[in-house]
């Protein structure tokens, strides 16, 4: 799903942005799990993908504006709260400025990482389970919901998906954009859970089938069961997958007018096959990523 949303979102760009990053559609849809891949091997990656809105210890954040700047946030909660129940909100804020700075400073690989991982982290803000505690129905015998919900029900129904998006907008406040883009994930987190148990609960007949996935064998939910529960969420995986292909083509857009619209043709042409290329490559493999 992350491939497929920054694959679209280089395609929703105005010009001239999008004629820039096309060349590079493919490496940007590609590395758009490296955040993921960062999860066991990065300290603090893992809390920069969720916030746990629904946790005690962040009523704290209700005293607070709605879109609260993270160092408020830290005086009200601890920093040590905020890092144990995910910073996603303000995660989107530090990646969209890491983009701006890449931007403004030309530089080449900085921006690809940079958007790459922003389109990531935005699109994490629109699927409700990256906003509970409940995050892959551990806490009421749900388990395996989240992928169920994040992966399953797009591979099987994606294709037939509208996915076309109206132009970009450039997003005014990133932090007040990221606020109200989870909490309305989060306000699906009901339905989600609910219908499952549901349906669950007055299934008929075997819930589960044995799928090749790679190399390993996993168990999936059976078509028919999925077929239920996607229709009975009535479009909410389409409308939040169409939402984070304009929600990522946004801000990429903010970032690129905050950087002051730089001129950036011959800092994103492709790579030539000669020294310069193989220069690159050198530096894409030993030269350190973003700070995490």
């Amino acid at each position: 799903m992350h491939r497929d949303i920054n694959g679209a979102a280089v395609d929703a760009l105005e010009e001239p942005l999008r004629s820039w990053l096309a060349p590079h559609r493919s490496w940007l849809s590609e590395h758009a799990v490296d955040a993921d891949k960062r999860k066991r091997m990065v300290e603090r990656e893992a809390p920069r993908h969720y916030v746990d809105l629904d946790a005690s210890a962040l009523a704290c954040l209700d005293s607070l504006d709605s879109a609260p700047w993270f160092s408020k946030a830290v005086e009200a909660c601890g920093e040590d709260s905020l890092w144990a129940y995910g910073v996603l909100p303000w995660n989107i804020e530090w990646a969209q400025a890491r983009l701006v700075e890449a931007m403004d400073g030309r530089d080449r690989e900085a921006i690809l990482r940079a958007a790459a991982d922003l389109g990531h982290y935005a699109a994490d803000a629109h699927v409700p389970l990256h906003t509970t505690l409940n995050y892959n129905g551990q806490l009421t015998n749900q388990d395996g919901i989240h992928s169920l919900w994040e992966t399953r029900l797009p591979e099987r129904y994606g294709h037939g998906y509208f996915l076309a998006v109206p132009k970009p907008e450039v997003v005014s406040d990133v932090g007040k954009w990221a606020w109200e883009t989870i909490r309305t994930s989060h306000a699906a987190v009901d339905s989600v859970l609910g219908l499952e148990r549901e349906l669950v609960e007055g299934w008929e007949g075997d819930l589960v089938v044995r799928e090749q996935r790679g190399r390993t064998m996993q168990l999936q939910r059976v078509p028919a069961w999925c077929d239920a529960y996607h229709a009975a969420l009535d479009g909410m995986v389409e409308r939040r997958w169409r939402q984070s292909i304009y929600g990522v083509a946004s801000l990429w857009t903010t970032a690129w007018v905050e950087a002051g619209q730089p001129d950036l043709r011959r800092t994103l042409r492709p790579e030539s096959k000669g020294l310069m290329g193989w220069w690159g490559r050198w530096r894409a493999r030993n030269t350190e990523g973003p700070d995490e």
